[in-house]
């Protein structure tokens, strides 16, 4: 079984990758249609082909970490947000068997929204990167946030522009202007860290 067939938790039940694509690719239509941008403008200011967004939208395909980061970028959303927005139910309290788990089709990473669905301007997410793997962020995804990385468990190895920062266990990042970031697990075991997104608007 691969990847991008396996099993996704949410919300306490078992939910096909072809489900979780589909509220995805329904909520990044949405957030295009809402701003008035065809296909071609989504595209364009995302730096992604049209093909591949017209793949995304329609739940044809699953989307990567990296693809989610430019179209949230070129929304001028965090990441988080957009996925929280395609994932979440309302209510103050989100326990964990109900946090929406999403699946990296290409890596393994696995995020785990954490917060509950809020008015507030904070994200926290929960994110595990299998060993060997990495996944590169571009620098619109963090354009319009701050971010805190703090790492839970294993060592994580983050490229933030031409600055390399190698975290251990209980170490905790500040990251600075937005750079195209790469995300690496050079280790033997799961990496497990936290990210607060604090949006500025």
């Amino acid at each position: 079984m691969t990847l991008s067939q396996s099993l996704i938790v949410h919300y306490g039940s078992t939910m096909n990758c072809n489900d979780i694509d589909t509220r995805i690719g329904a909520r990044i239509r949405a957030e295009r249609e809402s701003r008035g941008w065809s296909l071609t403008d989504l595209a364009n200011r995302a730096s992604v082909s049209r093909a591949m967004v017209h793949k995304v939208e329609r739940g044809d395909s699953s989307p990567t970490a990296n693809l989610l980061g430019k179209l949230s970028g070129a929304f001028g959303l965090s990441m988080s947000t957009l996925l929280a927005r395609a994932e979440m139910a309302g209510g103050n309290l989100l326990r964990r068997n109900d946090q929406p788990i999403w699946t990296d089709p290409e890596t393994g990473y696995i995020r785990r929204q954490v917060s509950p669905k809020s008015e507030m301007p904070l994200d926290l997410v929960e994110v595990t990167l299998p060993a060997g793997e990495e996944v590169p962020m571009p620098a619109s995804a963090y354009a319009f946030i701050q971010q805190l990385i703090w790492v839970l468990d294993g060592s994580l190895v983050f490229d933030e522009g031409d600055v390399r920062h190698e975290l251990q266990a209980g170490d905790c990042l500040h990251l600075g202007p937005p750079a195209d970031c790469v995300f690496k697990n050079t280790g033997q075991v799961p990496c497990t860290y936290a990210v607060a997104v604090l949006r500025s608007g």
